[in-house]
C-alpha cells in the first residue's frame, strides 16, 4: 500500500541530518539502517551503506533514483541457481570441454609450430 500524497515522502529525518553534517563533496559513506526511507533530491551524490540484514551495501545515489526506497538498491537475498544436481554436472562437462580445448589450442601470442 503507497503512503498518502497528503502525507509528502517519507525521508528519515536521522538521514537529512547525517547529510546536512557532511560537505557537498565528501566522500563519506553515510551508513543507514533506514531502508524504508524514500530518495529525495539532496541525497543524489551521496554514497549511502544500507543494511541489508547482514552487512551495509554501497549506494551512490544518482538522479534516476528519486523517488525509490533506499532499500530497492540493497538486495536482502542472494542467488545461488537453478537447477540442482543436474544443472551441476552440465556446469562441470561444459567446464571440462572448455579445459580441454584451450590445452588443445596454441597459446596465444606464442610460436606457432609450422608443419615440414
Amino acid at each position: 500500500m503507497s503512503r498518502s500524497a497528503k502525507k509528502g515522502p517519507y525521508v528519515d529525518p536521522k538521514l537529512l541530518k547525517k547529510i546536512g553534517r557532511l560537505s557537498a563533496g565528501s566522500k563519506a559513506v553515510v551508513k543507514t539502517w533506514s531502508r524504508d526511507s524514500q530518495i529525495a533530491p539532496e541525497m543524489v551524490g551521496y554514497t549511502f551503506g544500507v543494511h541489508n540484514g547482514k552487512d551495509f551495501i554501497s549506494v551512490t545515489v544518482a538522479e534516476d533514483m528519486v523517488g525509490h526506497r533506499l532499500g530497492e538498491f540493497s538486495p536482502t537475498r542472494r542467488f545461488t541457481r537453478h537447477g540442482g544436481k543436474m544443472q551441476k554436472e552440465l556446469e562441470t562437462k561444459a567446464a571440462e570441454a572448455t579445459k580441454a580445448a584451450s590445452a588443445a589450442a596454441p597459446p596465444a601470442g606464442g610460436p606457432v609450430p609450422v608443419k615440414k
